[in-house]
């Protein structure tokens, strides 16, 4: 084994963050669902925190990575659906890392765009796939051109990861390093290993209680969704054609189990080869000397629907979707085998990872909107920590989906969301506008979002609490309410083509 280099008490931590794409807290069995075996998430757990209430402040991925990346809300870097590029209007924590001489590398999917502009930088290596990329011999983009990489997406995201690192501590031994490793999986078309196919058999996978939720008391924009495991997961997703005794209204049940079986099984097997990526990123950090020393997030851009509420997908805020799985290890800060149940949101990473390095975010990112998690990750909740997050989603009506714009508020009692209707111009949304809809759920008699109580004169106290903290944060964020078509706009990065 490689000598562990000799300690040091100024020494900077080592980071190295792995993100994976659509990856539900409730498909890692750290998280106890019951639904897949997870060995190597679930030692970063075990040798750390599991945090339980990350969320996302826009559901989906490419506004998500931009907020990570910033520090910031989507209506401050810009960022607000998938059809829009990042144009590096705001420092990110890497490049922030690298002056102050960190070694930074990058591999795996992007997605923040694929022009000069809106290229990774901050970092001293780089491989992306273009867009979602592929999950077999993908094409892959790196500061000196592009090549077709032949093997599996995520074992080659984790190779090209491993590889710049050994380099790094050969030839950078004195030097801390904040390695990115983004894998693609599970993203859809959800394409596993051959080496995982025997795995989570068709018939042998947990229904969600809720997979046949109907939607009873929901607003008419949530009804109407392109989400639904009956009729919206296709052909090409599942891989074979529906049987024709299951094509009819009248089988909807059916349907629905037989494919959410086939949903599953792909997804699950899918997520194992992300499991198996994270146990060689561990180990080697073992080989190296380097674990006490190493600050190891494992997360997800946001959280997914698992058949729960008969969906699949993300872009809402319910619990399935918003939720981030967050696991961390770093010997020196974080007890081994805790939990974390306090409030936070992807919008705080940046300023946690540099607390970690002992930068102050505030002073090197200065719009940044993120809080530090070290704290509560160490198990001591300072007596002003927040209790609500905020939410918005701006890709209005997108023409696979159907999802609304949206914003809301949730605290541990209450979800709270608000459902304005227009999609202001941020890129890829529809011009069309609908009515305003609200939603109330009470968490701690609903804990599965069941029963929308916005209109029981019973809540109407804490109706009226949520809305003023709605407003209160959208003050302290400084993003603008909708008041109808002149609402004033946020300045957007370049736009991609709606689909």
């Amino acid at each position: 084994m490689a000598q562990r280099p000799a300690d040091r008490t100024d020494r900077r931590p080592n980071i190295v963050f792995i993100m994976s794409d659509d990856h539900a807290a409730h498909a890692i069995s750290a998280y106890g669902a019951g639904l897949n075996s997870t060995p190597c998430l679930d030692r970063i757990a075990q040798e750390g925190v599991r945090m339980d209430d990350v969320f996302c402040t826009n559901s989906i991925c490419t506004p998500s990575r931009a907020s990570i990346l910033t520090g910031t809300y989507s209506h401050v870097n810009g960022v607000a659906t998938i059809y829009t590029e990042i144009d590096h209007r705001l420092p990110t924590f890497p490049e922030v890392l690298r002056d102050s001489g960190y070694a930074t590398g990058l591999f795996g999917k992007w997605h923040l765009g694929l022009s000069e502009q809106s290229r990774p930088r901050g970092f001293d290596d780089w491989r992306i796939f273009p867009n979602q990329g592929e999950y077999r011999d993908p094409l892959m983009i790196g500061p000196t051109g592009e090549e077709t990489v032949e093997g599996y997406a995520t074992d080659l995201v984790t190779d090209m990861s491993l590889d710049w690192l050994g380099r790094v501590r050969e030839e950078r031994p004195e030097d801390p390093f904040c390695l990115l490793v983004h894998h693609k999986a599970p993203h859809r078309p959800w394409v596993p290993h051959e080496r995982h196919r025997d795995l989570y058999p068709v018939g042998s996978i947990p229904e969600p209680e809720t997979l046949f939720d109907d939607h009873e008391g929901r607003s008419e924009v949530i009804r109407d969704l392109h989400m639904t495991i009956a009729d919206h997961l296709t052909e090409a997703d599942i891989k074979e054609a529906v049987p024709e005794e299951l094509r009819g209204e009248d089988a909807r049940v059916e349907r629905t189990r037989w494919k959410y079986q086939r949903y599953m099984r792909d997804y699950l097997q899918t997520v194992q080869a992300i499991d198996d990526g994270v146990g060689r990123v561990l180990d080697e950090l073992d080989e190296l000397g380097v674990a006490d020393d190493t600050l190891v997030i494992y997360t997800s851009d946001q959280g997914f629907f698992l058949g729960d509420h008969g969906w699949y997908d993300k872009r809402l805020m319910f619990r399935e979707s918003l939720r981030m799985p967050v696991l961390v290890r770093w010997p020196q800060r974080i007890p081994a085998g805790s939990t974390c149940e306090d409030i936070g949101t992807n919008v705080d990473f940046a300023a946690t990872i540099l607390d970690a390095a002992g930068i102050d975010a505030r002073t090197a990112m200065p719009r940044q909107q993120g809080r530090s998690l070290l704290p509560v990750m160490g198990g001591e909740t300072p007596s002003d920590w927040p209790q609500s997050m905020y939410y918005r989603y701006w890709e209005h009506l997108d023409v696979d989906h159907n999802a609304p714009a949206h914003y809301g508020v949730r605290t541990h009692d209450f979800l709270f969301v608000d459902y304005y209707g227009d999609g202001m111009g941020a890129p890829g949304s529809s011009d069309d506008r609908l009515t305003e809809e609200l939603e109330l759920y009470d968490l701690r008699a609903d804990p599965a979002e069941l029963h929308n109580v916005a209109h029981d004169p019973g809540y109407a106290e804490a109706l009226a609490r949520m809305q003023d903290e709605l407003a209160r944060l959208q003050e302290q964020y400084e993003d603008h309410p909708y008041t109808g078509p002149s609402t004033p706009r946020p300045d957007w990065g370049p736009a991609l083509p709606r689909h």
